[in-house]
């Protein structure tokens, strides 16, 4: 996709977000996106693009760093639940409590009994917050090991991706396999009817901004949409299934 269509079609996709959040101010919503993914799988990225032209008051980003002392001695999903959405607010988690599953396990942060008390309620909190009325959607971006080489090389280089860079990068590619363990088994175990987990072909990353955003809006009420831009590719963003686990849709 060259430059100038993407920024054409961007901008449309952003002028029916703005229509959304309208919609969720007008009708006391409360909206929480999660993005899960590789190192480098775009996640900054896509975020950037759908909050950069809806109102700060009413959208938060959150990227919650290592948990201090009190926070590890807490109940685990403590620390996100002070972040959930009120009325009218759309929220968007970069990395969310599913890095228990992820980065926790592979890097060994957490315990084997903490990993499985994890899996063992974490659908049960989800569908808590449903039925209070937020609207979860849950996105993992998944990028191919050779994409990801690339762009933690592209952060190493570019001065102005340096903050990106942490010691969670260095082994992103070495433990590859782990991490691929990992999503699987969290994607299978946690993929339900209430929360489904959205796999996003993400090496594209003009595609993946531009259908996630499509995605969105096909999936969350908003009669004022263009119904034109909630047709996202099915090739890009589909609904997980354990048989892409080995047909090639999601990366080894």
């Amino acid at each position: 996709m060259d430059k100038k269509r993407y920024k054409k079609e961007l901008e449309r996709l952003q002028i029916e977000l703005v229509k959304l959040q309208r919609h969720i101010i007008a009708h006391d919503l409360k909206i929480l996106i999660i993005f899960e993914g590789r190192d480098a799988a775009g996640k900054d990225g896509t975020i950037k693009r759908i909050t950069e032209h809806l109102s700060p008051r009413e959208t938060r980003v959150m990227a919650l760093g290592k948990p201090s002392d009190r926070e590890q001695a807490s109940w685990y999903f403590q620390r996100y639940a002070a972040h959930l959405p009120a009325a009218q607010e759309m929220v968007l988690f970069n990395r969310s409590w599913y890095n228990r599953a992820g980065v926790e396990r592979v890097m060994g942060f957490c315990t084997d009994t903490e990993y499985e008390n994890f899996m063992a309620t974490v659908l049960s909190f989800e569908q808590l917050l449903v039925a209070s009325g937020i609207q979860l959607y849950k996105y993992y971006l998944d990028i191919t090991k050779d994409e990801q080489a690339e762009r933690l090389e592209d952060r190493r280089q570019n001065p102005l991706k340096t903050w990106k860079i942490s010691p969670i990068d260095a082994v992103a590619l070495e433990k590859w396999d782990d991490y691929s363990a990992a999503r699987d088994e969290m994607l299978k175990r946690t993929h339900n009817p209430v929360t489904p987990w959205h796999i996003v072909r993400a090496d594209n990353k003009k595609v993946t901004r531009l259908n996630v955003i499509r995605h969105l809006m096909a999936h969350v009420d908003c009669p004022d949409k263009d119904l034109e831009h909630t047709h996202p590719d099915p090739e890009v963003v589909f609904e997980f299934d354990e048989k892409h686990l080995t047909n090639g849709a999601i990366a080894p």
